[in-house]
């Protein structure tokens, strides 16, 4: 497969009534084809480093090959303007918070990107942003993270989380996590955070999702001992 129309072809046999279903209730927009997450990464593995089809699979604005495309693209490759562009033209959460903080992760440009992305009024740039973050801190070097940056934004997340939007606060709960599961030194900050914070509402609308209390999540991943542990990649 080196086309566009090739991969949207293999995309549409591989799609499912079910499933399209199932990503109907998590938000998908109509169009979405329903092709399960492991089908889409056999397909990846076909056109694997195909930077320009990964692009252009993301014009094509349906969600699955939306998805395809974070997958296969490498963020370092991108320029500032196309991941403003991902962000701005994310189809549903699954593109917003995985797609475009996966490749954003990968480049430069991801902290002066997250940083713009989380103060945008858009909802689903806003939660991009936060993710995008998470990511830079569960893949980097705590040598290269500003430590004194993150605890501000703890604070920023206790003092605004349950009056942020609904997405953006599941966003910033999962940024508190990743804090405490990844950044060692500031294990405690994000316990204390978590802990002021509390349960976090957010509508997951016809699914049987529910929001991980920050706490007990971060407490789990202590006991594992894996606090500090980084990364590779936010790609799933």
């Amino acid at each position: 497969m080196k086309t566009v129309k090739q991969v949207m072809s293999e995309l549409k046999k591989k799609g499912d009534a079910q499933t399209r279903k199932t990503f109907a209730r998590h938000g998908a927009p109509p169009g979405t084809l329903g092709v399960k997450i492991g089908e889409l990464k056999t397909i990846a593995k076909k056109i694997k480093g195909n930077q320009s089809l990964a692009c252009e699979l993301y014009e094509t604005g349906v969600s699955d090959a939306m998805y395809l495309a974070g997958i296969v693209a490498d963020g370092s490759q991108m320029t500032k303007k196309q991941l403003d562009s991902w962000a701005k033209s994310a189809t549903w959460h699954m593109v917003s918070e995985y797609t475009v903080p996966g490749v954003a992760a990968e480049s430069p440009l991801a902290h002066e990107l997250a940083m713009k992305w989380i103060n945008s009024k858009k909802e689903s740039i806003a939660a991009g942003g936060w993710c995008t973050y998470s990511g830079i801190i569960a893949t980097r070097p705590d040598e290269e993270l500003d430590l004194s940056e993150i605890e501000d934004l703890l604070n920023h997340v206790v003092a605004h989380i349950h009056k942020a939007p609904n997405q953006v606060r599941s966003t910033m709960n999962g940024f508190v996590i990743a804090v405490g599961a990844y950044v060692k030194p500031l294990l405690k900050k994000a316990k204390a955070a978590a802990k002021r914070i509390g349960p976090v509402s957010v509508d997951m609308g016809d699914t049987a999702c529910k929001v991980p209390q920050a706490l007990a999540y971060i407490e789990k991943v202590e006991s594992l001992g894996r606090v500090g542990k980084k990364r590779k990649t936010i790609k799933c």
